[in-house]
């Protein structure tokens, strides 16, 4: 199947989806118990404040008749599908849902990173490791230690890890880290980690080029400063990383066509790196972009319980808030991530091993 096709075939597909995740986001933040008006105002608004409020929300009219809920409905797709996001009604009423966002996001893609690249770089090895050592005490470490990985749910491993801190006098290292507030804003750490250099300062037109400058202090800092809460974001990936690539390699080592190139003589570094290793790629691609999933619900609970100013603890917030115009906006991001993701997942699996085909994937 050509993948332009494909690729618009699955686009296709993509629309339920998409219409189910922001009709039920509508439903349980328009028909919940927590009124938003109550929340900005407060308990002691008078009426009139509450109606005035109301109309400038949309949810009333002039007249003080209700605005139908699927007037609503078609309103909040209409500004979804246009990435007309509003203005936040709580976290910080008036400021653009853009700008919040957009601030929100480089300390959630930096936890993001490196929550991948701990489960990658410690997986994938540790998975290999064990199924070229099975049934020694070597794999029984690996593996044990992957199970107990996959078995801790992040928010209690969290948890433990800021207790662990705390008792052992470290959290002095984290100070940006561990300042809980209402104040939008990122790390200095993360925000500042690249400086910038004009190469044509003061010549007409050619002023604006610049070239990125890494602040190696700065990026050091935001490493230190992310790294417990990405070791505990990317421990779940890890664990499955280091089961399932073991037993991948475990299938590959005993398959024929390792027995043929033993046969002629190729190496055993190259057995391991072009066929098993390769191979195992296969069933670990699934969990590899699955931490795409995971980044999107693990990071709400580890970052409010890191206390990080990221889109996680901000999504938290914008659900009790309700601040609803943010949530759906957040929404609506996710699921694009979602669609991406998967379709990504599956022209991978194409390059990975040349005998799937599209067709394969869909079925």
């Amino acid at each position: 199947m050509n993948r332009l096709l494909y690729l618009f075939k699955r686009l296709l597909l993509a629309v339920p989806v998409f219409l189910f995740g922001i009709t039920m986001s509508f439903m349980v933040l328009y028909l919940g118990p927590i009124d938003p008006v109550l929340n900005i105002l407060g308990q002691d608004a008078t009426p009139e404040d509450i109606r005035q409020l109301k109309v400038a929300l949309g949810l009333i009219y002039q007249d003080g008749s209700t605005v139908p809920l699927w007037s609503q409905y078609l309103k909040v797709l209409t500004d979804l599908l246009t990435f007309d996001f509003g203005q936040s009604w709580i976290i910080q009423r008036g400021t653009p849902v853009g700008d919040l966002i957009l601030n929100r996001m480089p300390v959630t893609l930096w936890l993001g990173f490196w929550s991948v690249a701990v489960a990658l770089v410690v997986g994938i090895p540790g998975g290999l490791y064990a199924g070229l050592r099975a049934n020694t005490w070597r794999d029984y470490i690996a593996s044990g230690g992957g199970i107990i990985w996959r078995a801790m749910p992040n928010f209690w491993l969290a948890v433990m890890v800021v207790g662990l801190l705390s008792a052992g006098g470290l959290l002095s290292f984290y100070p940006d880290l561990w300042i809980s507030t209402d104040v939008i804003g990122t790390s200095d750490a993360v925000s500042n980690m690249f400086g910038s250099i004009h190469l044509f300062a003061g010549i007409p037109l050619l002023e604006a080029i610049w070239i990125p400058v890494p602040k190696w202090t700065n990026i050091a800092t935001a490493i230190k400063w992310i790294l417990p809460a990405a070791l505990v974001l990317g421990s779940s990936s890890m664990g499955n990383e280091i089961r399932i690539g073991r037993t991948a390699v475990l299938e590959s080592i005993n398959s024929k066509y390792v027995e043929t190139a033993k046969a002629k003589g190729v190496s055993g570094r190259r057995i391991v790196t072009k066929h098993v290793g390769r191979n195992a790629l296969i069933p670990l691609l699934p969990i590899i972009m699955g931490e795409f999933y995971l980044l999107i619900g693990g990071s709400v609970l580890v970052e409010k319980v890191f206390s990080i100013r990221g889109l996680g603890n901000m999504f938290f917030r914008g659900v009790l808030g309700p601040d609803i115009p943010l949530v759906m906006a957040l929404v609506f991001l996710f699921i694009i991530v979602q669609v991406t993701v998967n379709i990504a997942q599956d022209i991978l699996y194409t390059f990975i091993d040349p005998r799937i085909t599209l067709e394969d994937t869909e079925r």
